[in-house]
């Protein structure tokens, strides 16, 4: 054992260093469950690279492992000797293991070491390295959900994972499995222990209500869109999310009033949501306008074209069906058929898209005075590679 806690301080040092036929399934009746079954084929996640940055962390795992070689092939055994013998578990330690788990077998033994070292440190001031992002990370690489699920809510837990990334991370991968059941239940955890919800967070949430679909999920989604309002803390995305429940709820009204409180509404996503309101409300005229003047029949290449989905110009005409705009409806949409302003893609993958990220600057890099072929000095511009 002495051995073991040998090993185990050493490596801790060595650290250190939505198609048309659904469509109108889709619509005809937004009450059913229809809609939101079809949508769930696509398994997708809501929070971008810049939130979940799993590639950082596969990097930092790269790099421990590097600096341990040699020891990481007997590591988490030697730590799972250790649990076993109940000595006394450092910080350094757990973090060394955390980034060598490589399999599920692994992190049953990491999972078991943050439950010990939770008991050991519930009681350390505060600013302590925070693990739980580190965990839930791991949990997202090796797809382990419900390991997740279970070690967030688990109430032995409360106060371990005290930051709102665990949780959002936690939410978006149970989202992305189609378990939206339990990414709410995370959510009420997060409420629970008072982890402060912030934009992400919002998206997640309204994101995981529409996926329900249920009286209830609209009730929740309702609350925190109304609760954010005051401190001007949702995001447009999830005022997106909360527009296509209350439609799906048959809320027109408070589709309306929602979209009525977003700035900015001249993207894909918002007209494509403004005309299945104005549809759904039976303002088909306000629908034919919206959509004459977003006809662009002649604009050069470069220009981005606003595009409409099929299921939603699908509605329109059924819904057009017997009334006195039917013609006007047929020709606006066989003009935006020919101008390339049509797309196969549902109102659910416009909601439902993964977000590409902010980009990264260039580096900023010195002037070259050595040639990195020759090492010699570059005498001029001219010699430069």
């Amino acid at each position: 054992m002495v051995q073991a806690s040998m090993a185990l301080t050493g490596v801790g040092k060595c650290c250190r260093l939505l198609l048309r036929q659904r469509s109108k399934a889709a619509f005809l009746n937004v009450a059913q469950p229809g809609w939101i079954e079809s949508s769930e084929g696509a398994k997708r996640h809501l929070l971008s690279e810049d939130v979940i940055k799993l590639q950082d962390f596969q990097q930092r795992k790269l790099a421990v492992a590097h600096l341990a070689k040699g020891s990481q092939g007997n590591f988490v055994e030697l730590f799972n000797e250790k649990l076993q013998k109940k000595d006394l578990m450092l910080r350094d330690e757990l973090k060394l293991l955390l980034h060598l788990c490589q399999s599920a077998d692994d992190m049953v033994v990491a999972r078991d070491a943050i439950y010990r070292y939770h008991a050991e440190n519930q009681n350390v001031a505060f600013g302590e390295f925070r693990f739980g992002p580190i965990f839930v990370r791991l949990c997202y690489e090796l797809g382990l959900e419900d390991m997740a699920f279970a070690v967030l809510t688990d109430k032995q837990m409360k106060g371990f994972f005290n930051d709102a990334t665990s949780f959002n991370i936690t939410v978006d991968m149970l989202f992305m499995k189609g378990s939206h059941e339990n990414a709410l239940e995370v959510l009420r955890t997060m409420r629970n222990q008072n982890i402060p919800f912030n934009k992400e967070t919002h998206i997640l949430a309204a994101g995981t209500c529409y996926k329900l679909n249920t009286t209830e999920s609209y009730r929740i989604c309702t609350s925190l869109i109304e609760e954010g309002q005051t401190n001007g803390s949702i995001p447009r995305r999830a005022y997106g999310f909360a527009i296509a429940l209350a439609l799906k709820q048959n809320d027109i009204e408070n589709a309306k009033s929602l979209f009525s409180q977003i700035m900015s509404t001249d993207n894909r996503l918002f007209q494509n949501l403004n005309i299945l309101t104005l549809t759904m409300s039976g303002a088909v005229p306000d629908a034919i306008y919206t959509l004459t003047a977003s006809l662009l029949p002649r604009s050069p290449a470069f220009v981005k074209k606003l595009e409409f989905s099929q299921e939603v110009l699908d509605l329109l005409c059924l819904r057009s069906e017997g009334g006195p705009h039917l013609m006007e409806v047929k020709q606006i949409v066989a003009q935006l058929e020919q101008a390339g302003q049509v797309t196969r893609q549902t109102l659910d993958d416009m909601l439902c898209h993964t977000p590409s990220g902010k980009r990264k600057p260039a580096p900023i890099t010195e002037e070259r005075r050595f040639s990195r072929r020759t090492h010699r000095p570059l005498h001029s511009m001219l010699l430069s590679e």
